[in-house]
């Protein structure tokens, strides 16, 4: 971005918002905004040479106890802008006086690696609170918090367990509110913030002000001044292109992109966590050093990815827009948009990784027939200049769709791995010999050999029918069924093809109709050797 085109204003906003016009037209010096001492020597260690335009007016307003809104993209610095104000505010050991709400795990885990760092020299216990994992630790260490990080959700598990107090906060923080407000978060928001004192100060920062936004400022906030980061796109240091591409070949060109690219590190992004795992998993196959994050990850999948990416160790990130959303990542070169956003916005959030603070950097887009409703959606924002480029010469290459998640399991649900109910055993074929997830027994629809039966053991054979196999259904089988009689005569209930041929049901017929007649015969026989009895 180059900063001689950034200009930050303070405006009002409507329903009691404070006005004041302000144009900066030059970097405030470090020594112009007054910190703590323990917090001024945390700034020198961590290198700030400079504040950033939303931090040198936001810092101001919150020591001075106002309410503020901050409309600024991911990276403008927004976490010190609350960060500083906020530290300076806090006594440690008096109960939890900061909470910091945020919409995804991965963000609440940056912000609070960010506080500990600024509160390096003053003794301040941050405290991160998320689901998907375990909430013991946390209600451990939540009595000795001074300031929490959360997601809404575990926050509310916490507020219903009784096993957090909010009743002393003073400072409470809506990061990236817009996004928490699009994942339906507003009623649990509105519930959190019922529990917080009423004499408190109040910190909203989003991109953008939907209504709801405004709801939450009209009753939640007092007097409030909004800052508003407006960013424009340097042509010299952001490119934006795409290409039109017929879907089945998007992938073959996305990988001749990703293996011409030699600036810094690359994202991409997916619209389903399906479709982030399909193209990680081929990626990797191809010899790409990428990764997927999405939120069906565990906390511990989700942390490892992040860790290994900062650290340089993958080249690729595929990732959802939530799960991407917020999170800081330097060095991006590359953006590519696997799928179309749906938003002009979206699309913004996407590209706002890349090409920040003078730095170059590109985004790629790739169009199938299937996403032209989404880019002219995208294309409704005038200040956007994407160039259609053309197709380059590239290798056709095979993209695998299969190997889905099961059910329950932690692999394929179509194919080999650990699946739902069905043990190592694909659900509709193959084969496989590991062990089941809940017990592995017979596959689903006939044949294979059964150990432990039911849902007991191991599974082995073929998924159908077949010679050598047992042809008993799945749930019919106790023990070990090798070598036992089929009660119902080698026809499985269950695997029989339901759309038999006439001579099939003529057979059955004939079947049916000479098992009458031997019941008939016997019954005669029965019938007149009672006959003979009274006889007697």
């Amino acid at each position: 971005m180059n900063t001689k085109e950034v200009t930050l204003e303070v405006e009002s906003v409507k329903h009691n918002v404070n006005t004041t016009d302000v144009k900066e037209k030059k970097k405030m010096n470090m020594k112009e905004i007054k910190l703590q001492p323990e917090l001024e020597k945390a700034v020198m260690d961590l290198g700030f040479s400079e504040f950033t335009e939303i931090q040198e007016k936001c810092i101001p307003l919150l020591q001075a106890g106002k309410d503020v809104i901050g409309q600024s993209h991911t990276g403008s610095g927004k976490t010190a802008a609350f960060g500083f104000p906020m530290l300076e505010k806090i006594t440690h050991g008096q109960g939890i006086q900061g909470l910091i709400l945020v919409p995804t795990r991965e963000l609440c885990n940056q912000v609070a690696k960010e506080l500990v760092k600024f509160s390096k020299y003053k003794r301040t216990n941050v405290v991160e609170v998320y689901g998907g994992v375990s909430i013991n630790p946390q209600i451990w260490n939540l009595p000795k918090a001074d300031v929490v990080v959360a997601t809404p959700g575990r926050i509310l598990d916490h507020l219903q367990r009784g096993t957090i107090n909010l009743s002393k906060v003073k400072i409470l923080v809506l990061d990236e509110a817009d996004k928490m407000f699009e994942m339906g978060f507003i009623d649990d928001i509105k519930r959190i913030i019922s529990q917080v004192p009423k004499e408190r100060q109040t910190m909203l920062f989003s991109a953008t002000m939907p209504r709801a936004i405004v709801e939450i400022v009209r009753y939640y906030m007092k007097d409030p001044t909004k800052v508003k980061m407006q960013e424009y796109v340097d042509k010299s240091k952001l490119i934006q292109h795409y290409y039109d591409v017929d879907r089945n070949d998007k992938f073959s060109l996305l990988v001749h992109l990703l293996r011409a690219n030699t600036k810094g590190l690359t994202i991409i992004f997916c619209a389903t966590k399906r479709m982030v795992d399909t193209v990680g998993r081929n990626l990797t196959k191809y010899g790409i050093k990428a990764q997927a994050l999405h939120g069906g990850l565990s906390q511990n999948q989700r942390t490892r990815v992040m860790e290994l990416f900062h650290g340089h160790k993958l080249d690729v990130l595929v990732a959802s827009d939530v799960a991407a959303r917020g999170l800081d990542i330097k060095n991006v070169g590359l953006i590519v948009n696997f799928d179309i956003p749906r938003t002009s916005l979206d699309y913004v959030h996407r590209i706002g990784r890349t090409a920040r603070a003078g730095a170059e950097g590109q985004v790629i887009s790739l169009l199938s027939n299937m996403d032209h409703d989404n880019f002219r959606n995208v294309l409704q924002d005038r200040s956007l200049l994407i160039q259609k480029m053309t197709l380059p010469e590239f290798e056709r290459l095979a993209f695998s769709k299969g190997e889905m998640r099961g059910g329950f399991g932690d692999r394929q649900r179509f194919g080999g791995g650990r699946g739902g109910f069905g043990g190592n055993r694909p659900r509709f074929g193959g084969s496989s010999g590991g062990q089941s997830r809940f017990g592995g027994g017979r596959p689903r629809f006939g044949g294979g050999r059964s150990h432990g039966g039911g849902f007991g053991g191991r599974s082995s054979g073929p998924r159908f029918r077949d010679e050598g196999s047992s042809d008993r259904p799945r749930f019919q089988s106790h023990g070990n069924s090798e070598g036992r009689e089929n009660r119902y005569e080698g026809r499985s209930s269950f695997g029989r093809d339901r759309e038999s041929s006439s001579s099939d049901r003529e057979n059955r017929f004939s079947r049916n109709d000479r098992r009458d007649h031997r019941h008939n015969q016997s019954f005669r026989r029965n019938s007149h050797r009672g006959d003979s009895f009274r006889d007697n």
